[in-house]
């Protein structure tokens, strides 16, 4: 038997920080952590004291990734509490620049953070050299999405144009055609992933688990539906304190999450696994060739999910395009009647289910949040996926012990920064 000391400080090619410790003596495990050491954000406080329409300004910046994704969730939030209901052209649009965020997000995981790792190199900067093609292809992909961002949220990152029941400004007819275009040249792109993916070998490792995800009857939910769990079924958003039961513990900066059992997970293979009936015909084919099939338990196959997603969404997005010329553009009212009260947000970011909980006052100023992100409930996970995964590996060298822990954190894409809200402090 062997000594194996693992220390990673920190994890490469994921946001934010955190680190791997494993300690084993004689194949008995005395360590095993993974440690979330970032910052607390105190994005919570920030928005004290802020009126509805600061609040939705300040709320994307939780995140440079997923900025469309707080951004959509704080404006239900503050929608909720008012009693608003935005108009079919709003959802419509929301749903565009929804689609697009997922594809940037995607894309940016399974092709510059994790196929290195598929692939054997450290970082996506040798593929330039030895698969030059493929990397031209998801700089393509990454390029429309954000093209798509920009058209409908007025800039790639932290959107400018949805507001609280409404579009600051509307997209030009014109540039929704020519990106319509693009879209459909770009599943091109996406069938040659595919056949790229079916000459990878993803680790083969499962730990059955809880998997949590919106639901909604009439699509694959991103931005509407109940909360939906692999476990005990639909419940309300309202009861999403009753899912998620965050608490803490001494090695992160991040609570972590439970609910049926000792984890659960969200994220692409969480949504998946809860909603793979209502992708897109073509996106099906894909998971089925890539060998995904429901409930999948194999945290790794994350990035196969996210692909198929990927492939749903841009799709997704040319039909709604598709209906909004359609209708027609037209300019809404910009009125916001405010009124006192809590609202609840719930949309599915790009890692998994987030939620914004906000309480105003009579004039609109918010007096508390609470924001419950997506990676800090899937912490608790792959801290469960650690105990269950090392034990099977231990007899393999060091480094491979090393290389099969970051890629399993890596398979979560996970948002650490945004999930750092725990503030520990120690008077003496």
């Amino acid at each position: 038997m062997k000594e194996i000391h693992v220390n990673i400080h920190h994890v490469t090619r994921v946001e934010g920080h955190g680190n791997i410790v494993l300690n084993a003596k004689n194949g008995t495990i005395e360590e095993l952590r993974w440690e979330v050491v970032e910052s607390p954000r105190l994005f919570e406080a920030m928005l004290r004291g802020r009126k509805y329409d600061d609040v939705i300004i300040i709320a994307p910046r939780i995140c440079g990734i997923c900025s469309i994704a707080h951004s959509t969730c704080s404006i239900q939030a503050c929608e909720s509490a008012f009693g608003l209901v935005p108009s079919e052209q709003t959802l419509l649009l929301r749903k565009i620049l929804y689609d697009a965020e997922t594809l940037q997000s995607h894309v940016l995981h399974y092709y510059f953070l994790a196929a290195p790792d598929l692939l054997g190199v450290g970082s996506v900067f040798p593929l330039v050299e030895t698969h030059k093609d493929v990397v031209l292809m998801a700089l393509r992909l990454k390029k429309l999405a954000n093209d798509l961002a920009d058209i409908i949220g007025g800039r790639k990152t932290h959107p400018i144009q949805p507001m609280v029941g409404r579009f600051a400004k509307l997209p030009k007819a014109d540039d929704l055609r020519a990106i319509q275009k693009r879209l459909k040249d770009a599943m091109n792109d996406h069938m040659a992933t595919v056949e790229l993916f079916k000459t990878l070998s993803i680790p083969q490792f499962e730990r059955e688990t809880e998997f949590i995800a919106l639901k909604d009857p009439t699509e694959y939910a991103f931005i509407s539906g109940d909360i939906s769990s692999t476990d005990t079924g639909t419940t309300p958003v309202a009861n999403y304190l009753e899912i998620t039961n965050e608490f803490c513990v001494p090695h992160s900066t991040a609570k972590y999450s439970k609910h049926n059992r000792d984890s659960y997970a969200v994220g692409a293979l969480a949504r998946f696994n809860n909603n793979h009936g209502q992708l897109s015909t073509t996106a099906k084919k894909a998971a089925a060739e890539l060998g995904l099939k429901p409930v999948c338990h194999n945290p790794y196959m994350n990035n196969v999910a996210q692909l198929v997603e990927a492939i749903h969404v841009t799709e997704h997005a040319s039909d709604i395009i598709d209906q909004v010329l359609a209708r027609g553009l037209k300019e809404e009212d910009n009125t916001v009647k405010v009124k006192a009260g809590r609202g609840i947000g719930a949309v599915e970011a790009p890692r998994g289910i987030l939620f914004h909980d906000y309480t105003f006052d009579e004039q609109g100023i918010l007096t508390s949040a609470n924001c419950v992100i997506p990676t800090n409930q899937n912490h608790n996970s792959i801290q469960k996926d650690f105990e269950a995964l090392v034990p099977q590996i231990l007899d393999r060298p060091e480094d491979e012990i090393k290389l099969s822990l970051e890629m399993l954190v890596r398979a979560y894409d996970p948002c650490i920064s945004c999930s750092a809200h725990l503030l520990d402090i120690k008077f003496v």
